[in-house]
């Protein structure tokens, strides 16, 4: 299998620790590793013969940075996109890339900023979307819920297995990021995935799906790479899900029960570092909580001291503070939008 890796984004809800220059796939939450060099090895155990790694030209030279170290491991090749288009032109860049060169090759498309629990259970998974691909489905991955999240969406299967491959099964619909309520009825049901945002495909069936649902993306993916990145301006602004996956009739799922977050803000980093009793978490560095409780710190060079405070969100950064009740974990992007509105450049 041929990796994509999807590195382009720029973390906005895990602000001040993802900037313009370092966004959150290169951040280090987890064993001094950035999100983007765990992605890669993780692909690279799982069995990756190439990795492309798409990003942009403002993030290009931290990218290629952070690939060097696998000179000797791997085939690693980051392109470039010239602006951000979503997740559907990043994918047509690549088909562009192959399109000359190779069309008989399986190619999974994973997001660089995902972490992953049980590394075997997820090669598991990705070996059963391989078969079902070489099959001519385009395969996506589900994660078995656990609680009712309503930051994620969510792909319903059907009863239904693919052919003769075991626990892979068609898609009924995706839905989109649910309420509360519903997100119970989902959990429930027992026939609701979460959906993790990774695909996997044959070249050929990626491009004809491509010419069926994407034509305007399409006709500039056959006159390949060149061309289609003069092009890029013209591209329309549309992800994966909604162009191709939510369309296709030819959509499959595994099921899978491997640990996975995609850490859209920081209180989903809480479930991976312990707690005290009083439920305060440290992500990084050295805090001390006083008549404090359910607060989360990341320390960085000043000793923090919390005392008599609830449900707080703290983080320090090398030039920032930022001080939050925790139930607007999800809302920091206004944060930034207001730093734009002041001319504040320097913060982002």
């Amino acid at each position: 299998m041929m990796s994509v890796i999807l590195a382009g984004g720029k973390g906005l809800r895990l602000w001040p620790e993802s900037r313009q220059h370092r966004p959150k796939q290169l951040c280090k939450f987890f064993n001094n590793r950035s999100m983007l060099n765990n992605t890669i090895e993780r692909l690279l155990r799982s069995g990756s013969t190439h990795i492309y790694v798409v990003t942009n030209d403002e993030l290009l030279p931290y990218i290629v940075d952070e690939t060097r170290c696998y000179a000797e491991q791997a085939v690693i090749e980051v392109l470039s996109e010239p602006q951000g288009k979503n997740t559907a032109p990043a994918v047509g860049l690549i088909l562009a890339r192959l399109y000359q060169e190779s069309k008989d090759d399986i190619l999974g498309i994973f997001p660089a900023d995902h972490f992953v629990g049980d590394e075997e259970a997820f090669t598991r998974s990705i070996d059963k979307a391989v078969q079902a691909a070489r099959k001519r489905h385009l395969v996506t991955i589900g994660i078995e819920p656990q609680s009712p999240e309503t930051g994620y969406g969510y792909i319903e299967k059907t009863r239904w297995e693919v052919g003769e491959i075991p626990d892979v099964f068609q898609v009924n619909s995706f839905c989109e990021k649910p309420d509360l309520e519903k997100a119970k009825v989902y959990l429930d049901g027992g026939r609701h995935l979460w959906n993790a945002g990774i695909y996997v495909g044959h070249s050929s069936t990626f491009l004809e799906e491509f010419a069926r649902h994407l034509p305007e993306i399409y006709q500039h993916i056959i006159k390949g790479a060149r061309e289609y990145v003069d092009a890029y301006n013209r591209l329309p602004d549309v992800s994966l899900d909604y162009g191709i996956a939510e369309k296709s009739d030819r959509m499959a799922v595994v099921p899978s029960s491997f640990d996975w977050c995609d850490l859209g803000n920081w209180n989903a980093l809480a479930d991976f570092f312990n707690s005290d009793n009083e439920n305060n978490i440290l992500v990084r560095g050295d805090a001390a909580f006083i008549k404090s409780k359910n607060c989360l710190v990341q320390q960085k060079e000043k000793y923090l001291v919390l005392f008599g405070v609830d449900n707080l969100l703290v983080v320090e950064s090398d030039d920032i503070i930022m001080i939050a009740d925790r139930a607007l974990s999800q809302d920091i992007r206004e944060v930034t939008e207001e730093l734009v509105q002041r001319r504040r450049h320097d913060l982002l």
